[in-house]
Order: structure tokens, then sequence, then C-alpha cells
């Protein structure tokens, strides 16, 4: 395999340090030539003198003189704002952008990449959650690859991968349920934050943890799924796996399942989409089955985590529902993180959001942004 030169969006976040951990273990297959972070100056900074990298950007432009500063005694190129990610990531010495942003915020400079013919290893789910067909229409226009890093969505690619076109019944989404999976629906009401963020099996970033928690998560991760694979909502199953072994399963027309398994490590997912169609070790824990003994599936409850229920109601609608979603999603995260809001509040912003959206059923890009304004600035609103 031919040396890959990576660009990592936001590299200090919990899927971007992993990414330059698979690259730490095999620097004779991937160079780094671009990282970036939102406001984490230091952390970007010790990246960027271990790794070399040729650019270095830090999307707060408050944070510029700092960053400036700390890499002035090396040759990293310097640089501030979404505008010089979005530039950046075009070049022709990068081959794999991967997206790690969180939210929204992702999008932009994934439509860039997509638009100048790149691979993007995506683990972004808002940009595909907000704008799937605009994203996917971009992506077949400029011959542009998504490989999805989600340890869901890798699966049911790899698994993909070994079905050779046949046609697919039923996709299975596996969830562990998060840390509320065996509270009563009074429990979770009062449930805070804190407890919250701490996820059984899987070491994620807050917002996404949060999203666990909820189950948004899974729900997001059903609309990836229709516009990954080009399978329809109905024929996307959400299945509980506390385990967290079985990443997600593939039924075909015969009854046959396939499955991918593994402990929870995020560097396997990312590694095999930085090396596709290679395989590379990541120096995970290898999977033994006897040890394991058992594992648990049941049906998700709508009524602890009706968050889900709304995922399902956004993509059915279609349009910029989704879009909506995402963005009261984001607002009501953060507020619950601020302790503002109770764990059920996020679902009641989210209705709200979703019933007060103006809806549009074909949205341009120019459509989305505007829907994420409005819905963000109604979500802000609530229970305020």
């Amino acid at each position: 395999m031919a040396k890959r030169r990576i660009a990592i969006l936001g590299s200090t976040g919990s899927i971007g340090t992993q990414t330059l951990d698979v690259i730490r273990q095999h620097p004779d297959l991937f160079e780094v030539v671009l990282i970036s972070a939102r406001n984490n100056v230091s952390l970007l900074v010790e990246q960027a003198r271990e790794f070399d990298a040729d650019n270095v950007v830090i999307c707060n432009e408050e944070k510029f003189p700092e960053l400036q500063k700390a890499l002035e005694d090396t040759d990293c190129k310097v640089w501030e704002g979404v505008e010089s990610l979005c530039r950046l990531v075009q070049a022709d010495n990068v081959d794999i952008v991967v997206g790690a942003m969180v939210g929204f915020s992702g999008l932009k400079p994934t439509m860039s990449a997509l638009e100048a013919g790149k691979i993007v290893a995506l683990a972004n789910k808002e940009t595909l959650v907000a704008a799937g067909s605009i994203v996917t229409e971009t992506m077949r226009r400029h011959n542009a690859l998504i490989l999805p890093v989600d340890s869901e969505h890798s699966a049911i690619f790899q698994c993909l991968l070994a079905a050779q076109g046949n046609e697919i019944e039923k996709i299975h989404l596996t969830a562990s349920g998060g840390p509320f999976r065996t509270w009563n629906k009074e429990r979770m009401a009062a449930a805070t934050a804190a407890q919250a963020l701490k996820h059984p099996n899987w070491n994620m970033g807050a917002k996404v943890t949060i999203d666990s928690a909820t189950m948004m998560n899974k729900g997001f991760e059903v609309i990836e799924a229709k516009w990954l694979f080009d399978v329809e909502p109905a024929r996307i199953n959400v299945v509980i796996q506390p385990e967290s072994i079985i990443h997600s399963m593939v039924e075909f027309t015969d009854g046959a399942v396939i499955a991918q398994l593994g402990y929870p490590d995020m560097r396997e997912p990312i590694g095999f989409a930085l090396s596709f169609p290679s395989r590379v070790t990541v120096g995970n824990r290898k999977l033994n089955l006897a040890e394991l003994g058992s594992i648990t599936f049941s049906e998700p409850d709508l009524e602890k985590f009706p968050c889900l229920r709304l995922a399902y109601e956004a993509i059915e609608r279609g349009g910029n529902a989704p879009c909506a979603l995402n963005a009261a999603n984001e607002i009501a995260v953060a507020k619950f993180l601020r302790n503002e809001i109770g764990y059920f509040d996020i679902a009641r912003i989210n209705e709200k959001c979703l019933k007060n959206l103006d809806f549009i059923a074909n949205p341009s890009l120019e459509d989305i942004y505007e829907t994420n304004r409005e819905i963000a600035s109604i979500a802000n609103d609530c229970l305020d």
C-alpha cells in the first residue's frame, strides 16, 4: 500500500486523537499533512510537533495568535478559520480527509473535500443527518468516496463487502442502550449530565456520549445508514446489544444474517477506513468468544428513548426535517451539559422544533444552513 497523506478535521477530539494513534503505529503507511481544532491550542501544538504537520488550522480565529506564537519555531504553516480549512482539504497533497469535527460545523469542510474528489473517512454523522441527499449527490458528481468511521456503519460496510451484491432485506443497527438502559423512566427523568456521561462501553466525546444516553445517536445512525447504503428507514432496525460486541448486522432476502464483531475500540473502524481495502493492526483487544460467554438482545423502549422515535419521524418526513432535528438536538444537548434542562427536556425541545419547522421538501444547501440557523434560535428560546 502506498503511503497515504491524511488530513484530520478535529484532531484534538476523541476520534481525532484515536486516528493519530493509528497513524502513530504505522508511520510507514500514513503521513499527517493537516490537523485542525476549534479551541484546544495546547493539544493541537503537541500534535503538530509530534507529527510534523504541514498545515495546522485553528477554527476559532480568536485563538490564532496563541497558536501562531506557539509554532513559530517550526516549519508548520498556521491558519485560522473554517474557510482556510475548506481550502486546504482540497490540496493535491491530501489523499484522505478524516471528518472528526463535532456537530453541524463539519458540513462545510466535508463538502469542500467531496467537491475536490477526496476520500472522506466520515465520523461526523451530523453531516449526513443534516444534508444527506446533497452530500451523497456531491460525492457522486465529483467521483469522491465516503468511507464510514462510525463502528456501526463500518460494520455494515464490511458485511456488505461479503454480500457480493446480493439484495439487502434489512439492516440491524446495534446499540448499547447507554448508561440508562436498565433505569426506569422516573429515575431517568432526574438523571444528571454527569451520570449521562458515564457510558458503559465506549470512550467518546461529551456530545456523542449524551446522544448515546438519549439514543439520539442511534437515531442519527439510522438516517446515516439510509444515505450511506441507499436503504429505506423501514428496513433499518435498531436492536439493543449491551455488550457492544456485534457492531451491526445485515440480513439478506434468504434469511441469512452477516454480522461484524469485535471488542469496542474505535481504532478498528478508523484503521479500516484509512487503509481500505487493506487492514492494519491497531493494538486493539482481540475477541475471545469463549471468554465472552454470551451476547444478549432486546428491543429499544421508545417511551424511555423518545429521541429515537423522533429520528425515524424526521427521516420519514424527509426534506429539511432531519436538519432541524439535528440543530435542535445540538442546542438541547448543550443546555443539558450546562445543567440548564432535564434529561427528557432534550426530547421535548427536539419535538417542539420539528413541529415549528418551516418544511422544505427539496432543500438546497442554502436552505439547510438557514434551517440550521432558524431552528437553533427556536431551540435556544425553549424552556428559558
